[in-house]
């Protein structure tokens, strides 16, 4: 054998690296790992708080260069997270049809739990905010939202001695969890609609399904087709995003095919937003001033205080509670071999409301930077603390599961 082929995947087709034997990886699928994509973004949002800590002028004058008709910020949060949503509504496409969600008996804990888990902190910040002096009612749907590629991190982390269904779960709270927060997005954050451009937007997602119908599966017609239709979204007033979702949804996937687009271009498109479109998200978003200053007015802010109570207490109880009460008053089930233990657990890592709650500050305030920054900061600090608390959690829970597997 030569060295080529030792350091080839026949099957694959492709060098590989970082080892040798059947555990070899190419870069591209250290990439799909979500913890490698967690810790991607990790880095990226250290980056920028350290970056905007140290010099917030240099931070502020990078975000707000020009390229083209948008700032490197907004090509962050429009552009760059229009893949990042594509690739999810992808992947909702795929557990609506063949995946967890393509029976809903199965999947209605989880759904009814991300349902509830949305409500939740979204009442506990409005029950601090509303009544309060100087409270900021607006920002009620900050806390809403959980981040896929952080949670799925940190379960992979350290709660490899729990079950898969308890991975799955996650999963499907999450992918539901988005998708409400896409339409939270899609409906009360746009201000003026121009009807002329959305119907264009809507004609690309037409021309999309109907391509797809056909089986035409030319990725010049689509790639083209799919920046037409962000363009459309982004002069509609929508927040360009959606436009991501849509075509991702109106995707081919099924049972009737070996390798449906839904899941070629998920392989494709996943390193793409796990390692560049998210990342680069969060170093131009998440630095904001960490100052004693800025932490003590913090302590004192109806809104940081609604955001990390709600990330915090309200994805708990909101997750936990409606995952209770629907097993409780419906036939619906856990999964065999999950354990109630572990579900709050998750419920508490569901806190972690990164990607999707920064955007939601930048939409919340759009005409308050100062305001969408205390937010942002909020949103860090009720995330870490949730990633902690649910670190802690699975920990003792993964614990448990390997006493009882040594005992057995």
């Amino acid at each position: 054998m030569t060295d080529s082929d030792s350091n080839s995947d026949p099957a694959a087709g492709r060098r590989m690296i970082f080892g040798a034997g059947p555990d070899r990886r190419t870069i591209a699928e250290i990439l799909r790992d979500e913890t490698f994509g967690g810790v991607l973004m990790l880095v990226a949002a250290a980056v920028a708080l350290i970056w905007a800590n140290l010099d917030h002028a240099s931070y502020d004058l990078v975000r707000d260069v020009r390229l083209g008709p948008l700032s490197l910020e907004h090509w962050a949060s429009d552009g760059l997270l229009a893949i990042f949503f594509f690739v999810a509504g992808l992947e909702l496409k795929r557990e609506l049809t063949v995946g967890s969600l393509s029976r809903p008996a199965d999947a209605l804990v989880p759904i009814v739990a991300a349902v509830c888990g949305m409500v939740m902190p979204a009442v506990v910040f409005l029950l601090i905010n509303l009544p309060a002096r100087g409270g900021r009612p607006e920002g009620w749907a900050i806390p809403m939202a959980t981040d896929i590629a952080f949670a799925l991190a940190i379960l992979g982390v350290v709660g490899r001695g729990l079950p898969a269904s308890l991975r799955a779960f996650l999963l499907t709270l999450a992918i539901v969890d988005d998708l409400g927060t896409i339409a939270v997005i899609a409906t009360v954050f746009t201000d003026t609609i121009r009807l002329g451009w959305l119907l264009g937007a809507a004609g690309c997602v037409l021309l999309w399904w109907l391509l797809q119908r056909r089986r035409i599966d030319r990725w010049w017609i689509f790639l083209p087709l799919g920046v037409l239709a962000w363009v459309c979204t982004l002069q509609s007033g929508v927040h360009a995003t959606i436009a991501g979702v849509a075509i991702g949804l109106v995707t081919r996937s099924g049972l009737r095919e070996d390798h449906p687009p839904v899941e070629r271009w998920e392989h494709v498109w996943r390193p793409v937003s796990s390692a560049v479109a998210v990342p680069l998200f969060a170093l131009l978003s998440a630095g904001v001033s960490l100052s004693p200053r800025v932490l003590a007015q913090l302590v004192h802010e109806p809104l940081a205080i609604g955001v990390v109570a709600g990330l915090v207490l309200g994805k708990t109880i909101g997750v936990f509670g409606g995952a209770y009460l629907t097993a409780r008053f419906t036939r619906a089930e856990l999964a065999p071999g999950l354990r109630w233990r572990e579900v709050f657990s998750v419920a508490v890592l569901a806190g972690v409301g990164f990607t999707v709650a920064l955007l939601v500050s930048d939409l919340a305030f759009p005409d308050d930077p100062g305001l969408a920054e205390h937010a942002k900061t909020a949103v860090l600090i009720g995330s870490v603390l949730a990633g902690i608390l649910a670190t802690i959690s699975l920990t003792r829970r993964s614990r448990s599961r390997r006493r009882v597997s040594n005992v057995d």
